[in-house]
């Protein structure tokens, strides 16, 4: 048996995460993704950061093998007067990176929030903890937190309805956790306010969906000489979830997505994180037709599960059970991986909060056992599928 295995990797917020690099290697992973999540967003990560956050994973036997994320500045996605500055300082934190042997770099283009859920302890049958996206809650949130302009348009009658009925039922505490939950920034970095989110609201609102493609467009275009200089991989994530809320257009969803990024800007370096889980939750999104489609662009993998219910809420189910086949996932990606020089870097992609994890706490998805369980899940499945094609 000679075929190639996936490169196993953990996300890991640096020397204040909650799991340890001792945590990740008896997990069985051998490669690690994170980010110098203290250098301020729009400002250059110095050589000297990198190199000390490097040398923290190897003296552990591991390997930096991506980074997430580089973020992209506000200023760059709304294409504002000083979004020549931030770009420049980006271009001179992937040249430092690749001065320091670190080549792929995952980053998205959401605007303002990142990933957003409603709820991050939606208990399941066995008793683990979910992060959910619901619907209903983000109506309430929407509507009657940050009272947005045109927000009632967003939303169907009978979740309207079923807002208003719930909004009864909550107490301020709740009001409150809710908008904490939506608000929620990256560990380490703070969360954003009700004023910001609104002022950007409004901002992107001039810029529309057609507006934000073409600055994505110009910002690779702003990288794509350090990048092809520096042998740098850009890999960028789909939109969590995959469809526009809070009025926020989303331009990296689904396949015409995917499809016009890299067509759009057709060098090597402009690629693609494959997230099972954010396109998964898209109702319309075929992912094994869109890995089909853009997997010579895919540097990056992401697997995880969701199930949707019939408003499209969802939530984040076991590795092997949920609306995504992965079974057909890794047998895809098992396929194309066979004709890297180098092998492709996936991470079990968040877990549920269960076991021991169940009384620490920890960062919303990226508890330790729930993601061992992941990894173990989806390592055997890979070697099933690989021992199953001979």
């Amino acid at each position: 048996m000679n075929k190639k295995f996936l490169e196993q990797t953990w996300r890991w917020y640096g020397p204040n995460d909650p799991v340890s690099l001792n945590d990740v290697k008896q997990a069985g992973a051998t490669g690690i993704v994170t980010a110098l999540h203290h250098i301020p967003h729009g400002d250059v990560w110095p050589v000297e950061d990198i190199l000390a956050r490097k040398k923290l994973i190897e003296d552990a036997g591991l390997r930096w093998s991506v980074v997430e994320s580089v973020p992209v500045h506000e200023a760059i996605k709304t294409n504002a007067e000083d979004a020549g500055i931030y770009l420049e300082n980006y271009r001179q934190s992937l040249k430092n990176l690749a001065d320091c042997g670190i080549y792929t770099v995952c980053y998205n283009f959401m605007p303002v929030l990142d990933w957003t859920r409603t709820q991050l302890d939606l208990e399941m049958k066995d008793g683990s903890k979910a992060l959910y996206f619901d619907w209903i809650d983000l109506a309430i949130f929407d509507i009657h937190i940050l009272k947005r302009e045109g927000a009632l348009d967003d939303y169907s009658q009978e979740i309207q309805e079923q807002a208003a009925d719930r909004l009864g039922e909550m107490s301020k505490e709740d009001l409150l956790n809710l908008q904490h939950n939506v608000l929620m920034g990256i560990p380490g970095e703070g969360d954003i306010s009700l004023e910001s989110l609104s002022n950007s609201i409004e901002t992107y609102g001039s810029i529309g969906r057609d507006g934000l493609r073409k600055n994505l467009l110009l910002f690779l275009e702003g990288i794509e000489e350090v990048c092809e200089a520096n042998g740098i991989k850009m890999t960028i994530h789909p939109d969590d979830p995959p469809y526009s809320i809070l009025g926020l257009p989303r331009v990296v969803s689904n396949e015409e997505d995917l499809l016009y990024l890299i067509n759009g800007q057709e060098k090597e370096f402009n690629g693609i994180c494959f997230c099972t889980g954010s396109l998964g939750a898209g109702p319309a999104n075929d992912l094994p037709r869109i890995f089909d489609q853009v997997k010579h662009r895919v540097n990056f993998v992401h697997l995880r599960n969701v199930k949707k219910d019939a408003l499209g809420s969802f939530y984040e189910a076991d590795h092997l059970d949920g609306d995504v086949d992965m079974y057909l996932i890794m047998k895809a990606l098992v396929g194309e991986n066979q004709k890297r020089e180098m092998a492709m870097p996936f991470r079990p992609d968040h877990g549920h909060q269960m076991l021991d994890d169940l009384e620490k706490v920890t960062n919303p998805g990226y508890s330790a056992i729930g993601r061992l369980r992941g990894l173990a899940e989806l390592r055997g499945l890979e070697l099933g599928v690989i021992r199953a094609e001979g």
